[in-house]
C-alpha cells in the first residue's frame, strides 16, 4: 500500500484518478481548492482517504497538507502535481496579471509541491513523482501559446529532476495527454478579455465561443487513471508517457517535422563551429 497524494481533484483527471487509487486499496490525499468537492471521495473511502483543501499558490497550506499527510499515513510515496487551468490567447491579447496566476498555479505550484515532499523522499530513498503536462507543450497551438509555455517550463524542469532524482531511488514521469472527456475545456478553460480582429483566424479559433471539442474528447479520464497508476507500479517508470491515441499522433508527427527540419539545415547548423 502506498499514499499519494493528488492535486486538483475535484473533477476530471484528478478525480479519476483519486477514485483509482483507493479503489486499488492504496492511501490517498485528496484534494481541491474547495475541499467540500472531493469529501464524497473521501466518504467512500473512509479509512484510506484524507480530503483537504489545498491551492497550489499558498505556500502555507502545502505545508499545512503534507504535514497532515504525514500524519494520518505516515509520509507520501507517490506526488501527482495535477492541479492547473487552461488560458487561450494570443501572445499580444493576453493580460499580464492572466500571465503570472497562469504560471504561478501551473508551473510555481507545483514546484513548491515538488520541494515539499523531496526530503521524505530522499530520507527514504524512494518516492514517484508525476507532473501532469499536456500534448499543448509539443505542438503549441495558436491560441495557447501561454498554457503550452507553462507545460513546456514544467517538461523542462521535470527532465532535470529526474536526473537529479533517479540515482536517489525516486522517479520523475512527465504525463503527456491529449483531449480527454473532462472539463478542462469547459470551468477549468480561461481567456484573455482582450479578443484584436488580426488574430480571428488564428488564435480566435481557439476562443471558448468558438470551441466544439467540450463533450466530444476521445480520452477516458477513468483509463488515463489506470495508466497512470501502471506507469507509478512499474519497475522502470518512463521519463515521459503520452496518454491518448491523438497525443501519440501528434507527438509523432511533430518529431518527425522537427528531424526533417534539423536535416534541412544542418550544414548551416555545423558552420558556426570554430574550425581547428
Amino acid at each position: 500500500m502506498a499514499t499519494w497524494l493528488i492535486t486538483g481533484c475535484s473533477t476530471g483527471l484528478g478525480r479519476a484518478l483519486a477514485e483509482a487509487v483507493l479503489a486499488q486499496g492504496h492511501n490517498a490525499v485528496v484534494t481541491a481548492r474547495n475541499a467540500t468537492t472531493v469529501q464524497d471521495i473521501a466518504a467512500a473511502f473512509p479509512d484510506t482517504a484524507l480530503a483537504l483543501p489545498l491551492d497550489v499558490t499558498d505556500r502555507a497550506q502545502i505545508s499545512s497538507t503534507v504535514q497532515q499527510a504525514r500524519t494520518r499515513f505516515g509520509g507520501i510515496d507517490v506526488l501527482v502535481n495535477n492541479a492547473g487551468y487552461g488560458y487561450r490567447a494570443a501572445v499580444e491579447e493576453a493580460d499580464d496579471a492572466d500571465i503570472r496566476r497562469l504560471f504561478d498555479t501551473n508551473v510555481f505550484g507545483a514546484v513548491d509541491m515538488i520541494k515539499a515532499v523531496l526530503p521524505d523522499m530522499r530520507a527514504k530513498r524512494a518516492g514517484s513523482i508525476l507532473n501532469i503536462s499536456s500534448i499543448g507543450a509539443r505542438i503549441s497551438p495558436a491560441g495557447s501559446g501561454y498554457y503550452s509555455a507553462t507545460k513546456a517550463a514544467l517538461e523542462g524542469l521535470s527532465g532535470s529532476l529526474h536526473k537529479e532524482l533517479q540515482p536517489l531511488g525516486i522517479s520523475v514521469t512527465v504525463v503527456e495527454p491529449g483531449a480527454f472527456r473532462t472539463d478542462f475545456a469547459g470551468r477549468s478553460l480561461t481567456q484573455s478579455a482582450t479578443a484584436l480582429a488580426d488574430y480571428a483566424e488564428t488564435a480566435g479559433k481557439r476562443r471558448k465561443e468558438n470551441d466544439t471539442i467540450h463533450g466530444n474528447q476521445p480520452g477516458d479520464p477513468a483509463k488515463a487513471a489506470e495508466a497512470i497508476l501502471a506507469i507509478v507500479e512499474s519497475a522502470n517508470p518512463p521519463s515521459l508517457m503520452v496518454l491518448g491515441k491523438d497525443a501519440y499522433d501528434a507527438f509523432a508527427a511533430v518529431a518527425q517535422a522537427e528531424r526533417t527540419e534539423l536535416d534541412q539545415w544542418r550544414d548551416l547548423s555545423l558552420s558556426t563551429d570554430i574550425e581547428g
